[in-house]
């Protein structure tokens, strides 16, 4: 049986295009003034000392730190002290009514049945667990964070395309790793996901960013309406006898 779900966001329930085209530049435009104002915190404190260290420059300013983040996010790295700016940034505009997260039209409700029908759900995205917290509470349809039991990324948990990461998942999880099943668009994270004894589904959206690669030899899925979790393992919905 089938107990967890676990997503990954972009590109598989939501668009990596409106991450990049708009959740991207409102973040860049904000990163030397949230570290001017919360400069003392000791949360950015860490991240601050967390860029000096990755970039090899300890003794960068804050203009040289900006040029940083701004250097990764043209580079579209998944490095944890971006994601945890980015997060934050994007945490404040979602509250200030500046951003609404996006979804393709069959994940809320998928989201939604997954739940109903008992299984816990989780989230692994190399965003931030606090962009996670501003993405889920605030989308077209109102904060979806009740649904969800742990939210995890790559500084709580690890690379996404690591199996050790996917081993800790399941023990945090408490599931065995054979009822977990993890959906999400790139390869190398089913792969990881797959050696960890993890059921896969690779989802792929028309236009998105890395649709091209296709999934390997993963179950491969158009939208989540595509996919039935009653039994032991993924499988695809049987169209045809939904028709007879």
């Amino acid at each position: 049986m089938l107990t967890h779900v676990v997503y990954d966001i972009e590109g598989t329930t939501s668009s990596t295009g409106f991450v990049h085209d708009t959740l991207y530049p409102y973040s860049r435009e904000r990163f030397a003034a949230y570290i001017d104002e919360h400069g003392h915190d000791p949360q950015v404190i860490a991240q601050l000392d967390a860029v000096r260290e990755l970039a090899g420059e300890p003794d960068a300013d804050v203009e040289r730190i900006v040029w940083w983040l701004n250097h990764w996010l043209d580079d579209d790295q998944k490095v944890t002290p971006l994601k945890a700016f980015q997060g934050w940034i994007w945490t404040d505009g979602f509250a200030a009514g500046d951003l609404t997260s996006h979804f393709f039209a069959d994940s809320i409700p998928a989201i939604r049945r997954h739940h109903a029908e008992g299984r816990t759900l989780s989230i692994f995205s190399s965003g931030s667990v606090s962009a996670q917290l501003a993405w889920f509470g605030n989308t077209p349809d109102g904060s979806l964070l009740d649904l969800f039991s742990h939210h995890f990324d790559t500084e709580n948990i690890g690379p996404k395309r690591v199996t050790e990461s996917y081993d800790l998942i399941a023990s945090r999880l408490g599931a065995p790793a054979d009822e977990i099943v993890f959906f999400s668009d790139l390869v190398a994270e089913l792969d990881a996901a797959r050696d960890a004894g993890w059921h896969t589904v690779g989802v792929r959206r028309q236009g998105d960013q890395y649709f091209d690669q296709g999934v390997g030899d993963h179950l491969a899925i158009f939208s989540f309406d595509e996919i039935d979790l009653s039994g032991d393992a993924p499988t695809l919905v049987d169209r045809a006898a939904n028709t007879r």
